[in-house]
């Protein structure tokens, strides 16, 4: 990975296209990424298979989005046509965890972007400020763009609607995007070609350079009558049925017997995401290609690597690969569809929602241009007549290694070159490669600060402790001598700390100062931002969140305090989440948090038992019916959970029950031995309920054992 890439998306907060050639490196770059980044990240795509293929989600389906075209207007718009910004609003209903999922990610990842329709990131953009409360772009979301616009653009059913309000369909003239100051990184070692000739071709079929594209050298490879032979050809087609037709014609030539491998689907997988054929046909003898890369680590195939079936078994398929007399054992995989959640400690976790199992391989005589993106091939046939479109020609020639590996079936002639002057205006205006350094070392300090502060600040819970202060003087059932002690101890402890962080912010843009005139090291500012979140950590955790737990803890299960409970629990909440953020404070790469401070911080209370609630009641002197009036419970019920301590010779029992009753069940308790309760009604006073009656026997039974004993 680029480390000044990776440091320009992780320590500022400047969102980023990251583009490149065919080849260049994208997707390593993007798994790289997020295995090392410390941000909370999620990763989505505009398509089914480009999400599963990323290690994400659609687009669509992560913000719950409408597939009608969207216009950005509040002017009304024909339903049938469009949604407009009225229209969109109604889709924001979202669950609470989505919620909280969207309001704590920091970078948001999109895969493909070069057939992200430009409306579209504006319904995410919408959708995000609303979610995080915020109106700046994307909600203040940090954006990363992966893609190479070059490639296959956006579909596009109704380009006259777009064209209202979009200059083009590219992500780039969405309205978000110009409001950011997006950067275009552009990775430039390309790494399937090394012909430095085949890959001046190449690029100019990408940028559209009509008069420097050796025509003449490119259609040598010209062959309308080329006959494969048995050799191990791909031929790239533009359309589905082309690539079927041709992979099915192929297979019936072999004249052997098919083996069909159905896929395992577990759990919940959309059909329209499915990464390879729920029925895959095969032969022995027939051409097949691994459509991904080989997880044992073993690198015994790749994406595009190209092989011939040598035996077929119920449970592993023997293929030969191409290039080579090895003879290797393909067992089938596994596809994940996931969805991003929060764990207790508010990261960002990924979910398997459901799973396809399927070996990694598919018929490969044919296969499109769409799906042969990302793909590299050895020896290719290519048909680059009118039905190609735009960037399909550059993407069918460019899976190729080299020229020589190249068969056309038509020539390539400048009629099917395309050049798109909108895309070469984009990446001109935003190009930063010559001046990542210099963006990072003007940003990366104060990004890294302004974090620092932003999470240490705890000036909002001067706000929070009188709004809860406010709340104890209205609610009743709170002990209000209890909760103003506690309030009076938590506004100084509040009001002390805001003060010492007014202190260390000037302290800190001080030392930062200093350090940009090179009058200071920053490791006396790295030293300064740990002692302060040590601080911070202990003083907050130790004399505001534990005191006003241990408060809530006692009142939580009160009858009438509802509200009032959801309020303190809230701001609970909060504490914690600030707490938390504390425990994952970096400047730039040291952790600032020490070990032995790292302890805990859990808003889980031990649930007091029911039947102890009532008990505790019973034992400050309130009768059974007080004590069901307050927990809002029947008398029956608090019978019941008194008897239990019956049973442990804990209650007294004469406080419920008339000495009369007690007197007459204790002769027929010593006189007779009765199996079940309605034995026991039957042959006591018709006054007796069961509750009275199971609570005796529980009593006297317990007496009965000890006198025994």
């Amino acid at each position: 990975m680029n480390n000044h890439f990776f440091e320009l998306i992780e320590f500022t907060s400047r969102s980023v296209f990251l583009t490149g050639k065919a080849g260049t490196g994208k997707t390593t770059f993007l798994n790289e990424f997020v295995k090392k980044t410390k941000k909370k990240h999620i990763v989505v795509a505009p398509t089914g298979i480009a999400a599963i293929n990323a290690g994400g989600v659609t687009i669509h389906s992560m913000f719950g989005l409408p597939l009608r075209t969207f216009l950005p207007t509040s002017e009304r718009i024909d339903s049938n046509i469009a949604n407009n910004i009225v229209d969109l609003q109604q889709h924001f209903k979202y669950r609470k965890d989505k919620l909280k999922l969207l309001r704590e990610v920091e970078v948001i990842i999109i895969d493909e972007v070069s057939m992200l329709r430009a409306d579209v990131l504006d319904m995410m953009d919408f959708s995000l400020r609303f979610i995080r409360r915020n109106n700046h772009r994307f909600g203040g979301v940090q954006m990363l763009f992966i893609g190479d616009l070059y490639q296959l653009p956006p579909v596009v059913r109704d380009e006259h609607v777009l064209k209202m309000f979009y200059n083009s369909p590219f992500f780039f003239d969405s309205l978000a995007i110009k409001d950011i100051p997006l950067l275009t990184i552009e990775l430039t070692k390309v790494y399937r070609q090394t012909d430095a000739h085949f890959l001046e071709i190449l690029n100019a079929i990408r940028d559209g350079d009509v008069a420097n594209i050796d025509f003449d050298e490119l259609n040598t490879r010209y062959n309308p009558d080329f006959k494969t032979e048995d050799q191990p050809y791909v031929y790239l087609c533009s359309h589905n049925k082309m690539a079927d037709d041709i992979n099915q014609e192929k297979l019936k030539d072999i004249k052997l017997t098919s083996g069909v491998y159905e896929a395992k689907l577990f759990g919940e997988f959309k059909e329209n995401q499915f990464p390879n054929e729920q029925y895959l046909e095969l032969k022995v003898g027939a051409q097949i290609m691994f459509i991904r890369n080989d997880i044992s680590g073993e690198k015994k195939y790749y994406n595009g690597k190209l092989g011939e079936i040598s035996a077929l078994d119920d449970n592993e398929i023997k293929v030969v690969l191409d290039g080579s007399e090895r003879e290797i054992t393909v067992k089938r995989e596994v596809w994940e569809q996931k969805k991003y959640s929060l764990d207790s400690d508010k990261m960002i976790k990924e979910e398997v929602l459901g799973s396809f199992e399927q070996f990694p391989i598919k018929l490969a005589w044919a296969v499109t241009i769409h799906k042969s993106q990302g793909l590299t091939f050895d020896k290719v046939i290519i048909d680059a007549g009118k039905s190609f479109t735009a960037g399909q020609v550059y993407v069918a020639l460019s899976r190729c290694r080299t020229l020589e590996g190249i068969v056309l079936k038509s020539k390539i002639t400048p009629e099917v070159i395309f050049k798109d002057n909108r895309i070469l205006k984009f990446q001109g205006e935003t190009q930063a490669n010559d001046h990542i350094e210099d963006i990072l070392n003007q940003e990366k300090y104060d990004y890294s600060i302004r974090k620092l502060l932003r999470t240490l600040d705890c000036k909002w819970m001067m706000k929070e402790v009188e709004h809860w202060n406010n709340l104890s003087l209205v609610s009743k059932g709170v002990d209000r001598n209890k909760a103003n002690q506690l309030y009076l101890q938590l506004k100084h402890e509040v009001q002390n700390l805001a003060k010492i962080f007014d202190k260390l912010e000037r302290i800190i843009f001080q030392k930062v100062h200093l350090f940009i005139q090179k009058k200071e090291e920053w490791i006396e500012i790295e030293n300064k931002s740990k002692g302060a979140v040590n601080f911070f950590f202990r003083e907050i955790n130790d004399k505001i969140f534990s005191p006003l737990k241990d408060f809530y803890s006692e009142i939580k299960g009160l009858k009438g305090l509802k509200q009032y409970n959801e309020e303190l629990r809230t701001w609970l909440e909060d504490i914690e989440d600030y707490l938390n953020g504390l425990k994952e404070l970096y400047l730039l790469e040291t952790k600032l948090l020490e070990e032995k401070n790292n302890k805990e911080v859990s808003m889980k209370i031990a649930k007091v038992p029911s039947q102890v609630l009532t008990f505790q009641l019973f034992e400050e002197g309130k009768t059974v019916s007080e004590i069901a009036l307050e927990r809002g419970l029947v008398k029956e019920t608090i019978l019941g959970h008194l008897a239990k301590f019956a049973e442990q010779g804990l209650l007294n029992i004469s406080r419920i029950i008339t000495s009369d009753k007690i007197k007459a069940f204790e002769v027929e308790f010593s006189q007779n031995s009765h199996e079940t309760l309605n034995e026991w009604k039957n042959a006591l006073p018709k006054d007796f309920e069961f509750n009275e009656i199971r609570i005796l026997i529980n009593h006297f039974t317990y007496q009965k054992t000890k006198n025994n004993a």
